[in-house]
């Protein structure tokens, strides 16, 4: 999620437990409680593997005070004896370790509901501990933190947590949790913290989560979780956190949302929301953090967005609205981020956008704007991407103001009805790092300036109609990693793109395509030991018919390809020994050319269309060659 706005959950969780850390030297002398000392040695016999030792001092046959699970063994602690020397805490964690490495494998034993005492069980980010929730966790009626997150626990949630009624934090997220959400869990009346996400919890979620009075942070993305929201989450007037996302919950935002008024983070992304977003929605004046999209979310923007001043990042891509922007979004002067796109937005961009001074992204892309593009644009001073693509604003010239942005870092206007040549202020954009003008009608030649953008990574020119060979100076492009010029009407020799300068790490291409052009000359011989070349993933060069030559042996050194396409160029003589056992290739890709002979052994499953249209070609995947 977003950058500032959602703190990274380990730290959280973490810092958390911290709180609890071991500081033995204030141990209680008292002997260990007989049933808390099994209930730890049944845990302990319960893992099979702790390669980084957690539990070596759990053992009860040393001579000395360590023996005893108050004094000395590690992660346990208890109350003081006048309390009743029980054992209170027990936490175990591999975070502070070596994230990602197995730090004890094994189960949780029905043992650990006899810790009777206990008010924190936190077994995190263990990586192998596996198996189900033993119910009996739910006698432990004194717990109030609750952290097995991270870990490979498995099973459902048992209702017998309906007796943890002091439970205050409860994150078990990033296991494999299966099942309904039992509403029984729901039991206590000082739950805050409820993080269940990275699972595959299925079912609704229960309506009882309203009585959460308390609740400030609920995390539940990225389970299997179906229904509609609950029209009780206007219930929880506390959350400051909710997330959602990555679910099939279905149905519309309920209108009780508009209750949660101390909300700063808000995730309802990727599900199957549908209908309008209620008018209550502005209500929510702490948002600051908003995700919405890749949802079926219909109906206009409601006027009052412009209540919303605390929004600092707002994604509602990849939905259905309708309707006008709202004049009304000057009035949200945090903004920082605005995700707009793939919507069926009409009218003109609003003028009032003006007023966003610290906006640096925005995308308006795939919807229904018309032109012209405001020249209001020009006074955002912090804008750094500015994405317009794919809408009717039929523009046929591009507005000279763009070149005098300086943190102007990505620049998208594909699809626009651009039809002049590419003006030269372009490359006066010294920030300008990704350009896409493709699916316009740009005339002319790729000019020999092109070479002065050097700030270059992205440059999309595609489905153009420019004419002209490549200039010698595009070697200077020395940080660009993305070429697209296919469908155009580009002639000549492909070795000034092939030739480029790189610069360190930069500059080594991962994907190029000169696809549907007039190129001749062939794909020079030494394509696979060209420095840009090492670690392309994707080489297209297909519809050039004129292209001719044959396929460089060099090309199996480009051990990163996974795409090479050269159908259709004129190719001549036989496919290379080796070029079809490359690591990585999945699409491959030379049929109507003029290739003889037989296909070179091979391992990877590729298709046989990719070889149909050479009469000469023969053997897996086509038809047997003929002997002699």
């Amino acid at each position: 999620m977003g950058n500032n706005f959602i703190p990274c959950i380990f730290s959280i969780q973490f810092n958390l437990l911290s709180l609890f850390c071991f500081c033995f030297s204030l141990q209680c002398s008292a002997s260990c409680h007989p049933a808390d000392r099994a209930a730890l040695l049944a845990f302990k016999a319960a893992i099979t593997a702790d390669p980084r030792g957690l539990l070596r001092t759990w053992d009860p046959s040393a001579a000395d005070a360590a023996a005893e699970c108050c004094a000395g063994w590690y992660g346990v602690s208890c109350d003081p004896a006048g309390a009743g020397g029980r054992v209170s805490n027990l936490t175990l964690s591999g975070v502070a370790l070596d994230y990602g490495v197995a730090t004890l494998a094994g189960t949780l034993p029905p043992a650990l509901g006899n810790l009777t005492g206990l008010r924190i069980l936190g077994l995190t980010n263990l990586i192998k501990l596996t198996g189900p929730l033993p119910p009996s966790l739910g006698r432990l009626s004194l717990l109030t933190d609750l952290y097995l997150f991270g870990n490979g626990l498995t099973g459902p949630i048992p209702s017998s947590f309906s007796g943890l009624r002091r439970l205050e934090f409860l994150l078990l997220n990033d296991n494999r949790l299966s099942g309904a959400i039992p509403p029984s869990i729901f039991a206590s009346p000082a739950f805050t913290f409820l993080t269940l996400y990275e699972n595959q919890f299925t079912g609704a979620i229960p309506r009882s989560i309203g009585k959460l009075s308390a609740l400030e942070r609920l995390d539940l993305r990225s389970n299997d979780l179906s229904g509609e929201i609950p029209m009780e989450i206007g219930n929880l007037r506390n959350l400051t956190y909710l997330d959602l996302s990555k679910n099939r919950i279905s149905g519309s935002i309920p209108k009780s949302i508009g209750n949660l008024i101390k909300l700063a983070i808000l995730d309802l992304s990727e599900n199957r929301l549908a209908g309008a977003i209620p008018h209550s929605f502005t209500k929510m004046v702490s948002l600051q953090f908003c995700r919405l999209s890749s949802n079926r979310l219909s109906g206009i923007l409601p006027p009052s967005i412009g209540d919303l001043r605390s929004m600092q990042r707002w994604f509602l891509s990849g939905n259905e609205l309708t309707g006008k922007i709202p004049e009304s979004i000057r009035s949200l002067s945090s903004l920082n981020t605005l995700f707009f796109s793939n919507n069926r937005f009409t009218g003109k961009i609003p003028a009032g956008i003006s007023n966003l001074a610290r906006l640096q992204i925005l995308d308006l892309s795939r919807n229904n704007l018309t032109g012209p593009i405001p020249d209001e644009i020009a006074g955002l001073p912090s804008l750094q991407l500015l994405d317009l693509s794919f809408n009717p604003i039929n523009q046929p010239t591009l507005p000279s103001w763009l070149g005098k942005m300086p943190g102007l870092f990505k620049l998208h206007l594909a699809g626009i009805g651009v039809s002049c040549p590419m003006p030269e202020w372009l490359a006066a954009m010294p920030s300008l790092g990704v350009l896409d003008l493709s699916s316009n009608k740009l005339s002319g030649e790729l000019p020999p300036w092109v070479g002065n953008m050097t700030g270059l990574a992205t440059l999309n020119l595609s489905h153009n109609e420019l004419r002209s060979a490549i200039p010698e100076s595009f070697k200077n492009l020395a940080r660009l990693m993305e070429l697209d010029l296919s469908d155009n009407k580009l002639y000549g020799p492909i070795r000034p793109v092939l030739v480029k300068a790189t610069s360190d790490a930069l500059g080594h291409y991962t994907t190029l395509d000169l696809s549907r052009n007039r190129f001749t000359g062939g794909v020079d011989k030494d394509v696979g030991e060209l420095a840009a070349m090492g670690s392309a993933e994707r080489f297209a060069v297909s519809g050039n018919p004129e292209l001719g030559g044959r396929i460089p042996g060099t090309m199996a050194k480009m051990a990163s390809l996974t795409e090479l396409r050269m159908a259709g160029d004129g190719l001549e003589g036989g496919i290379p020994e080796g070029l079809l056992d490359m690591p990585r290739l999945q699409v491959f890709d030379v049929s109507d050319n003029r290739l003889t002979g037989p296909i070179p052994p091979h391992k990877a499953r590729l298709p046989a269309g990719g070889f149909r249209g050479n009469a000469g070609l023969c053997g897996d995947p086509l038809p047997p060659c003929k002997e002699g």
